[in-house]
């Protein structure tokens, strides 16, 4: 018999988030995020979101208390009241090949919708765009990124059989980067002549003194450039300085752009980094007591970078800044004797953001699923309605 327990001490708040990283020990592939991030999701003293949103969780575990899934739900209400949507998101489910536990995990989820009186549910998706999201359907081969999640391939078999199919995919590219010294400078001259023509600049920087305001900049300019894709909600000031203070330590001046227009408002940005997945598998997530050791030697030595953020103000999209940072980044990969770069998830349907790598050899080598499943009422209710008599809603 399955038990479904909700989530509700600091010790079933560890076990919550130890889950995946025992489910995929022998895994190689598998990447955890960052074990004090992951618990300060749910903590409500440390995630902005909960000012718009409900949240819960629960653990499934056998008669012998053997612990066998996870599963989160997220209530946001003003991605629904942006989005015109009564939808419950389902987030971080992780659980064994067992049908029984995974119908027992959703079950739970999908009531507590109908009493929230949500209609669907969705995902898997975190408080926001920022957190990680999307459900591995390609590329079990290839291993995690820290902010993205991975799965079994069993999972999708299972959401298929409860009902749910898909709503969005994003796609992930590897992308070699060019060593041909002539590609670098036939795309700087591109950078430099688009920034005479936009009167635009590169932002230097100078000292890391410099980065929290720039990185404010970046989650305000997020918020514009963002807005129309898929689940988006915007960034609180709370939550800007919350993002603010976990990209700022990743940032590396060489592969990071900022592009400033005449009066040095930031219109643009990229931001990458040095792989920490490595590291990160190592210690399970955990920074300390030892694990910044090794994430500060992959920040050193590493031949492998991941796209973290890029966005373009919307009036100058389809004017050919997005050639201004890859060109400033491709530089510094050079430099530092970087080989390949991977992009994070991108939204298939994002034009924009999909052609901008298309002149680089590169491969798609993931892709990721939001899924979505349409309520029905509960047996209880169904009967009710069929057995009230006409006129009783009125």
């Amino acid at each position: 018999m399955i038990h479904i327990t909700e989530v509700t001490t600091k010790a079933q708040l560890r076990q919550f988030v130890n889950f995946p990283i025992d489910l995929y020990r022998d895994v190689p592939q598998y990447i955890p995020g960052t074990y004090s991030d992951d618990l300060a999701d749910w903590d409500r003293e440390k995630n902005p979101a909960f000012s718009y949103c409900e949240a819960r969780c629960w653990l499934a575990s056998r008669d012998d208390g053997t612990l066998v899934g996870r599963i989160g739900a997220i209530l946001s209400r003003k991605s629904n009241d942006k989005w015109g949507t009564h939808r419950l998101r389902f987030t971080q489910v992780d659980f064994i090949d067992d049908r029984e536990v995974s119908a027992a995990l959703f079950q739970t989820v999908e009531d507590w919708a109908r009493q929230l009186g949500c209609t669907e549910v969705h995902g898997p998706l975190g408080f926001t765009d920022m957190d990680r999201e999307g459900m591995l359907v390609e590329g079990f081969d290839r291993t995690s990124c820290f902010f993205t999640y991975y799965n079994h391939p069993y999972y999708i078999d299972h959401l298929t059989a409860l009902g749910y199919g898909k709503d969005v995919d994003w796609t992930e590219n590897l992308i070699s980067v060019p060593t041909d010294q002539r590609v670098i400078q036939r795309w700087e001259k591109i950078a430099a002549y688009v920034l005479k023509r936009q009167r635009l600049h590169i932002h230097q920087v100078r000292s890391r003194l410099e980065y929290p305001p720039l990185i404010r900049k970046v989650f305000e300019l997020v918020n514009v450039a963002y807005a129309p894709l898929y689940g988006t909600v915007e960034l609180s000031d709370d939550q800007i300085r919350k993002y603010a203070g976990k990209f700022a330590p990743l940032i590396r001046p060489e592969l990071t752009c900022f592009v400033m227009d005449e009066n040095d408002d930031l219109v643009a940005f990229g931001v990458a980094a040095p792989s920490i997945a490595a590291a990160l598998k190592k210690h399970d997530g955990r920074l300390f007591p030892t694990g910044w050791a090794d994430v500060l030697k992959a920040f050193h030595r590493n031949d492998t970078i991941d796209l973290l953020l890029i966005a373009v103000r919307p009036d100058l999209q389809k004017k050919g800044v997005n050639a201004v940072i890859i060109s400033k980044v491709m530089h510094g990969c050079f430099k530092i004797g970087v080989k390949q770069a991977e992009t994070g998830p991108m939204l298939e349907t994002n034009e924009k953001v999909q052609t901008q790598w298309q002149d680089f050899p590169l491969e798609q080598h993931k892709r990721r699923r939001c899924f979505v499943k349409v309520l029905t009422p509960a047996p209880q209710e169904s009967a009710a309605a069929a057995t009230a008599p006409v006129g009783a809603a009125e």
